[in-house]
């Protein structure tokens, strides 16, 4: 899942969730820390369950997923859907409950309309992006990207790759034989932070355009091979890659200038951010 899908915001606050069982699972101490700006927020949940375990009977309403964690590695989590959350936060005395009950009914409701209808995510993508300032020819651009990678993701599904950090070894790949580097080396050119944020979000128009190339044709090359598994996904992706590569040389040939940039759009950071923010709190 798309980073940008897996944390949501309340009130300039980040709370992860995840899609599970075909609807939104989000992270019970997240949500805690919202409504009760509690420093100890595990510590609250614990004693709330210990509190109310008899009397509400919340045993059965949560589940424990594997959430990413301020390390960067993902832990077990206990967390709940939106059904199950509103009886939690029942038990909890907070001014926030109500604004809060709202916002999470909405955002809910907001994934099952995009999964009816694929067109609202993209159109609520492509708000983020206008607000946060990007060039509107930019944002095309980003937008069929999502959209070549989602083929990409969902092609690897089918062939047997679950894990995420098989899928971000054959990402790693493609990057590597169309640019020369992994994605964290590529951040670290482009001076961006390694975890927090999104590569792609900092791309100039031909690394982008290269980017698609590269993923198209690993799509299309791993489907006319058959590739199966993870080792000839992987070679899948490496020719994807240099298929990109080859493209990128020429073009360099040609133009007398390298397509690898160190341009990030790292100057929009506080344009327009409380516009920005009310966007994702909604």
């Amino acid at each position: 899942m798309d980073s940008k899908e897996a944390l949501v915001v309340f009130e300039g606050t980040k709370i992860r969730r995840i899609w599970h069982d075909e609807q939104w699972y989000f992270s019970v101490v997240d949500v805690l820390q919202v409504l009760t700006d509690s420093p100890t927020p595990r510590q609250y949940w614990g004693k709330i369950k210990d509190r109310e375990f008899q009397k509400l009977e919340l045993s059965p309403i949560w589940v424990q997923l594997k959430l990413p964690s301020a390390d960067g590695k993902s832990y077990k989590t206990d967390c709940a859907n939106t059904e199950s959350m509103f009886r939690i936060i029942q038990s909890i005395p907070s001014k926030k409950a109500e604004p809060f009950k709202r916002w999470l009914a909405k955002v809910g409701y907001e994934r099952i309309q995009e999964i009816e209808n694929p067109e609202l995510a993209q159109d609520r993508v492509k708000e983020y992006y206008e607000l946060k300032g990007y060039p509107e020819d930019w944002i095309d651009k980003r937008l069929r990207g999502i959209a070549i990678r989602q083929d990409l993701t969902d092609e690897w599904k089918t062939r047997g790759i679950q894990e995420k950090k098989d899928f971000a070894i054959l990402t790693n790949e493609i990057s590597k034989a169309t640019f020369g580097k992994t994605v964290s080396e590529y951040k670290e050119f482009k001076s961006l932070e390694r975890d927090s944020q999104n590569l792609r979000d900092h791309m100039t128009d031909w690394e982008l355009i290269l980017t698609m190339v590269g993923e198209k044709a690993t799509t299309d090359i791993t489907i006319s091979k058959d590739s199966l598994g993870f080792e000839e996904c992987k070679d899948s992706a490496v020719e994807g890659g240099t298929i990109a590569k080859n493209t990128r040389k020429e073009l360099e040939e040609k133009t007398g200038k390298s397509v690898i940039s160190n341009e990030n759009y790292l100057h929009l950071t506080g344009k327009k951010q409380r516009k920005v923010k009310g966007f994702l709190s909604k």
